[in-house]
């Protein structure tokens, strides 16, 4: 049994995910970016990734380190997700999506530590200054922990699509249900002009442009920060998409590497 167990689960955009995750960077995919930062968190007992057993995922899976088991699950993201807890008989979760390659390993193990401190907690994840959720917002480097009796329930107890899709969405919109531990952001990421999450197709751009100006051994959250601060143009844009909706033909487009 692990006590605590990773999951890193691609979101269901529709728009070639195979094609999405096969893009470089010094010659590893997007989605083993994205793992192998989660899996130096020191925390976590076992990491797995949490497919969908369709066509288009499982292509996914070669993309996958073969040190890192797949799990191929049948239904919604919220279905395959305890489905996966089903198979591993975890006590805890910790959650990670796909779509952010520069996820903080120390953030979540922060996490963990929290939560074995709050032993009744249902949810720990991070807020803004001012109270905020923020794993929802397009920042990019956070987790969520959650206990796997508490997603058991939310599994049994969700109808709507939006809570069947967004895995964890039940458990924090239900406060009054579940008990929820908000951990404030570090100052430094607590701004709208960051944007590390892969949505569209300039935020592949943007991740391309970290990545060459930083390299692949300086990519923690701080020293990022300290890149954005001296570049205002890029910071500028990011803070553009994040109060701007974007078409569906901004989405990352279906073309490999």
């Amino acid at each position: 049994m692990s006590r605590t167990l990773g999951i890193v689960q691609p979101q269901p955009h529709g728009d070639g995910l195979r094609n999405r995750f096969s893009r470089k960077l010094g010659g590893k995919s997007w989605l083993e970016w994205a793992i192998h930062r989660a899996a130096d968190s020191l925390r976590i007992d076992q990491w797995v990734v949490v497919l969908d057993d369709n066509e288009d995922s499982q292509a996914i899976a070669e993309f996958v380190p073969p040190d890192i088991p797949v799990f191929l699950g049948h239904g919604d993201p919220l279905r395959c997700f305890t489905d996966a807890m089903n198979q591993y008989a975890p006590a805890a979760v910790v959650r990670i999506a796909a779509d952010n390659p520069f996820v903080d390993p120390v953030l979540i193990d922060r996490l963990v530590t929290s939560a074995s401190g709050h032993e009744h907690c249902d949810y720990v994840s991070y807020c803004s200054q001012a109270g905020r959720p923020v794993i929802q917002s397009p920042l990019g480097i956070l987790a969520e922990w959650c206990r796997a009796d508490a997603l058991r329930q939310a599994d049994r107890e969700a109808t709507e699509s939006v809570d069947r899709t967004e895995v964890t969405r039940y458990l924090y919109s239900h406060p009054e249900e579940f008990h929820l531990r908000l951990i404030p952001i570090p100052q430094q990421l607590d701004r709208n002009d960051v944007r590390l999450r892969m949505d569209v197709e300039e935020d592949w751009l943007h991740t391309e442009t970290i990545y060459e100006a930083l390299g692949p051994d300086a990519l923690e959250w701080q020293q990022i920060i300290e890149l954005l601060e001296v570049q205002p143009a890029l910071r500028q844009r990011m803070a553009h998409l994040n109060r701007t909706l974007v078409p569906a033909k901004g989405r990352l487009a279906e073309r490999n590497a």
